[in-house]
């Protein structure tokens, strides 16, 4: 599924994967979420609800451009720089590479479904 993220009033691209927690992810959208950057790597956002982690692998070793659910804590995660392994962290997607020079000095963020996605938003 195609998302649209906006930061800094930049619009970035971004695919979402076809796992269940990205699905119950996307039904959430649109989305406008405060973000907080954590270890220099990656900025956290707190999501209204839990999501679904049904068939989810136990964790993830995130890269640059990844977009990923970290269940513990209830949290999307954005990352601009490589981070180690995770418990807990659910792949999601991942956005286009030139969102990551953006994502490293943001402090909003705004999600929604692309135009022409074919998918609906859950509004």
């Amino acid at each position: 599924m195609d998302i649209r993220l906006t930061l800094n009033g930049h619009r970035i691209a971004a695919t979402l994967n076809d796992s269940a927690t990205a699905r119950d992810f996307a039904a959430q959208l649109p989305l406008t979420l405060s973000l907080r950057d954590f270890h220099q790597a990656e900025k956290i956002a707190d999501l209204p609800r839990e999501l679904s982690t049904s068939g989810a692998p136990e964790g993830a070793d995130p890269e640059i451009g990844d977009l990923a659910y970290y269940a513990p804590w209830n949290q999307l995660a954005t990352y601009y720089r490589d981070a180690p392994y995770a418990a807990g962290l659910v792949p999601l997607g991942r956005m286009d590479r030139s969102g990551v020079e953006q994502l490293a000095t943001a402090d909003e963020i705004t999600i929604d479904v692309a135009p022409g996605a074919g998918h609906r938003s859950g509004r």
